[in-house]
């Protein structure tokens, strides 16, 4: 993959490349990068990950993508840090899951074929009404916990 239409970026998907790509298990198509080794690193590999993968999409907003791009590539990270988190299924998960790949693709679609364009107000939306409904179960689930713990006594 390369980003053709500006050469600042290149940069960015050569990091791309060396987090999620850049090793590959002889006699297989499998490829993974430095993200998942450092992920074994329990706190410090994870942040590390989510580090280079922020300033990345930093470099890219800086460089003219717009916001509902950053948006979605922002959505990637959070994804790739939030359930690498998670003790041996995190770990697992991050030699699959390759947010920086996700990200660059996301680039070149929106240099290349002109989408992702506008403000992304719709995925924000999405993203709050997802969390008040995600609050609101998780309240609902406390109440009838507690109804039922001090029912017993």
């Amino acid at each position: 993959m390369k980003v053709e239409n500006n050469s600042k970026l290149k940069w960015v998907e050569y990091v791309s490349v060396l987090m999620d790509d850049k090793f590959k298990i002889p006699g297989t198509n499998f490829r993974f990068g430095l993200d998942p080794l450092l992920n074994l690193i329990p706190i410090v590999g994870d942040l590390s990950g989510f580090a280079v993968s922020a300033m990345l999409v930093a470099t890219m907003a800086k460089n003219g993508a717009s916001r509902k791009i950053v948006i979605l590539m922002l959505i990637n990270i959070i994804i790739d840090t939030t359930i690498g988190a998670i003790p041996i299924i995190g770990n697992i998960f991050d030699f699959a899951y390759k947010s920086n790949t996700k990200n660059i693709r996301l680039l070149k679609e929106h240099y290349q074929d002109g989408k992702h364009q506008g403000k992304g107000t719709g995925i924000i939306v999405l993203i709050v009404v997802i969390l008040l409904v995600f609050l609101i179960l998780i309240t609902f689930l406390m109440y009838k916990l507690t109804a039922w713990f001090f029912g017993l006594f």
